[in-house]
């Protein structure tokens, strides 16, 4: 996850509280990707302060740091060595076809930085760093884990090794889509210029019921059934929202509330977002004010992480050619 802006609940049901459930089938590694985020303008202060903040809130999720390995990127050099060394089995063609690139670029094409163009292909060495074997996308971001596995059978073949594993998509079909509180076209977004757009993992009860009670409706009731959300962007995205807090489906909320209007269903949603998400930001905000707890985990995770990828990294460079007579 980037450290750039604030988390929100869009960020805790479509995957960071997916990801805290991995512990129990995988040996799982959290990376807090500071060097993605540095691939647009950016203030310093803002980018450790993100950093913090991204990781309090894994932590504050359910992530054990004695568990799994969670660290910031940036602290372990094998992730921008392999992904150099990939810059050169990646091809232009492949890097073209990258569609968020054309999104994040817009019209300002030619003044995207070249670390924008080539960020798929970090992505890339964040995953293969490792040998990973699954990893958790969006679906906004399979493209790139197909360019990893590009890059990872080119490297096999071109070398004649069966080195790199073609890692595979772990989609979870619980992941909620969350949309925006003022807009149920548009995904809730850490770059909203209103901050009623979203609700934030640090948000304090007070806030969470205000930005619920001024979500955006409509003046029907809640239908029948689902199929009367159809139309409704705004509804069924207040109903998602529910239907995860409470780890039910869309259709038992409806059942429960069928035919009531939005004032009876908005103090419900709002109660319920506070009991789930009130803990997670309270713990949030203490590790965030304890920032040297928060530095010693990603310093002790960057250092397990080194000990997985440096091995794999040093039989790159060996399998390329390169002399390392002091490196191991």
């Amino acid at each position: 996850m980037q450290p750039t802006g604030s988390l929100h609940l869009g960020n805790y049901l479509g995957a960071i509280r997916n990801w805290a459930r991995l512990q129990d089938e995988f040996e799982a590694i959290y990376c807090v990707v500071d060097l993605h985020a540095v691939t647009a303008p950016h203030d310093p202060k803002e980018l450790s302060r993100a950093t913090r903040e991204v990781t309090a809130g894994l932590i504050a999720s359910g992530i054990d740091p004695t568990r799994s390995i969670i660290f910031n990127q940036s602290m372990v050099p094998e992730h921008a060595e392999l992904s150099w060394l990939f810059n050169c089995v990646a091809r232009l063609g492949w890097l073209n076809r990258m569609t968020q690139f054309k999104e994040k670029a817009g019209k300002n094409r030619e003044q995207a930085s070249v670390g924008l163009y080539a960020y798929p292909v970090l992505m890339a060495a964040d995953i293969l760093a490792y040998k990973a074997t699954h990893v958790p996308v969006g679906e906004d971001q399979k493209q790139h884990l197909e360019l990893t596995r590009d890059i990872a059978q080119s490297f096999n073949s071109i070398y004649g090794v069966d080195f790199f594993p073609l890692p595979e998509p772990q989609i979870f079909g619980s992941a909620t889509r969350v949309m925006s509180l003022r807009d149920g076209t548009k995904k809730m977004s850490k770059s909203d210029e209103s901050d009623y757009s979203r609700i934030n993992m640090t948000d304090g009860a007070d806030e969470i019921a205000q930005k619920i009670r001024k979500a955006r409706t409509d003046p029907d009731p809640l239908p029948e059934s689902i199929d009367g959300l159809a139309e409704r962007p705004e509804a069924l995205n207040l109903v998602s929202i529910y239907a995860a807090l409470e780890d039910i489906e869309l259709d038992q909320v409806i059942q429960e509330y069928q035919g009531q209007g939005f004032s009876t269903f908005k103090k419900a949603l709002a109660d319920l977002a506070v009991i789930r998400l009130g803990p997670v930001g309270n713990e949030m905000k203490r590790l965030t004010a304890e920032s040297g707890e928060i530095d010693r985990v990603l310093a002790e995770g960057a250092e397990r992480a080194a000990q997985l990828s440096s091995p794999i990294v040093a039989e790159v460079r060996e399998i390329m050619g390169f002399l390392n007579p002091n490196r191991t």
